[in-house]
């Protein structure tokens, strides 16, 4: 009797993520070790602390004579107003240090340490998924999908448009990101119902939020703090990113409508066809009746639609993080589950198990967490920042500029963190488009570009986070996003040229 093979599936994001972590071990003890002086303000001081790359502090007086003295070229107003909050790498402070390899001991405790430093997002997860387990056994989403569905039938490709506005509005408005983890529970369905598969609605979301921060105009944690680690206003260089944004949105809702529409019609064209079935009885519910779209229904989705634009509101002008937008969905949780209509035992239950579906969620967040505590720890990440600053000295303008957002590409890799490469890199990077003869501004807009196209594709990043939310595998994902990632990295190149050449 001949056996049958086994067919090779592809790994979990978990088995992905550690694979990344391994390697990350690897490096430590092959790429030697070293960092930058850094320098942070101290608000309750008013004074500069310096701490150099053997660990020693000292402190300066917060004054624009010692950011002069050290090298920084950025007005002492960015540090004394709160728009650079983090440490700054200080120019020409590179050492190289005593190499810290990271073995199993670290590997393994890690993922653990991972989870702890990202417990803010875990928690914000878990509340949003008690919050969708209340209205998903309340009924509210099945009455709710089915009367959008009937509200955009036959134009179901306005569903594309809208979202990924929508998303890149935000991505480049304040960084719209981790923020809409939540959103996928609820629009995966949405898209089902239209005829799309899942891959369609991680698009939409994703890109839209990816792209739009890839082409930040004012997102203070992106574009703002650049600039102002740069020592140049965030306004110069935004029209390039802000045309830049138009079309490679516009690019990216084609790209994204071509391929829903051709699985419209030929449901087998879909990279997940095989998962058909098990996703629609995750997502649609399909033995259950549609229950009628109440009054009392539609208020528990209006509080829960509200939520998202408070939170915007927070974000954008409060300086709200996820304490704050946990708490916010905290309250709206307990309020849905107050109208729901089910007894105490019934929502908390519910609330509960909701919150339950999403502990896998947690645990790749906190993974993804783990692949930099390891190069943090293992002090290789700014010896390759540093490796970077030698391989584009003196070189052509146009060809230092297209290196520069290859070079940021990689760095985004290590320093998934906008905010966090900004100010480690810029005091560095900036400094070398004079020695080249362009602005400044080229080298923020090489970061942003650099870093929001490894954005597509990095196991460090949010992507894995976002898979495992609707059980879609990272080569399904690669496959559908690799053509328009090297569309995407094309037109990138060229905005980059023009502004370096104009």
């Amino acid at each position: 009797m001949q056996k049958t093979k086994k067919k090779m599936s592809f790994p979990t994001a978990y088995t992905v993520l550690f694979i990344v972590l391994i390697l990350a071990a690897v490096l430590t003890h092959t790429v030697p070790a070293g960092s930058y002086g850094k320098l942070l303000y101290d608000d309750s001081t008013q004074k500069f602390v310096v701490t150099s790359p053997d660990g020693s502090t000292k402190e300066y007086e917060g004054t624009q004579a010692t950011l002069d003295e050290l090298g920084i070229k950025i007005d002492v107003s960015k540090f004394t107003d709160g728009s650079i909050y983090k440490a700054v790498a200080i120019p020409n402070t590179y050492e190289q240090l005593p190499s810290n390899p990271q073995g199993i001991k670290e590997v393994i405790q890690a993922p653990i340490q991972g989870v702890y430093e990202t417990i803010d997002i875990v928690m914000f997860v878990f509340i949003i998924g008690g919050i969708i387990g209340v209205l998903n056994n309340s009924g509210a989403f099945d009455a709710g999908f089915a009367s959008l569905s009937r509200a955009t039938k036959g134009r179901e490709y306005l569903l594309i448009v809208v979202v990924t506005f929508l998303i890149a509005l935000g991505g480049t408005t304040f960084g719209l990101a981790e923020e809409t983890i939540a959103l996928y529970p609820i629009l995966v369905p949405v898209f089902m119902v239209a005829g799309y598969d899942a891959i369609v609605c991680i698009a939409a979301l994703y890109m839209g939020s990816s792209i739009g921060t890839m082409f930040s105009t004012v997102n203070p944690f992106s574009s703002v703090i650049a600039s102002n680690a740069a020592g140049i206003a965030f306004t110069n260089g935004l029209k390039f990113r802000m045309a830049g944004l138009v079309i490679a949105t516009i690019i990216t809702v084609v790209y994204i409508i071509k391929y829903a529409e051709k699985i419209k019609k030929d449901p087998s064209k879909s990279l997940i066809f095989s998962q058909k079935e098990d996703l629609e009885k995750k997502f649609l519910n399909q033995n259950k009746e549609v229950p009628e779209f109440t009054a009392r229904r539609k208020f528990m989705l209006t509080i829960f639609t509200a939520a998202f634009g408070v939170m915007i509101w927070g974000v954008s002008s409060q300086g709200w993080w996820f304490l704050e937008m946990t708490t916010l969905f905290f309250v709206v949780g307990i309020i849905i589950c107050v109208i729901s209509g089910m007894g105490e035992k019934e929502a908390v239950h519910h609330f509960v198990a909701g919150a339950a579906d999403l502990v896998g969620v947690a645990l790749t967040i906190g993974v993804a967490r783990a692949v930099n505590l390891i190069l943090d720890n293992g002090l290789i990440s700014d010896s390759i920042l540093n490796s970077a600053t030698h391989v584009v000295q003196g070189m052509n303008g146009g060809i230092f500029a297209i290196l520069m957002l290859f070079i940021f590409s990689v760095l985004g890799f290590f320093i998934p963190s906008s905010s966090g490469l900004a100010v480690l890199s810029m005091p560095i990077m900036a400094p070398l488009a004079d020695t080249v003869g362009l602005p400044r501004d080229v080298i923020v807009s090489a970061y942003q570009y650099g870093q929001g196209l490894m954005a597509f594709i990095t196991p460090t990043g949010l992507i894995l986070v976002t898979l495992s939310m609707v059980d879609v595998t990272y080569d399904k994902w690669l496959k559908f996003i690799m053509p328009l990632m090297g569309i995407i990295a094309a037109f990138s190149g060229i905005m980059l040229l023009a502004q370096a050449l104009i």
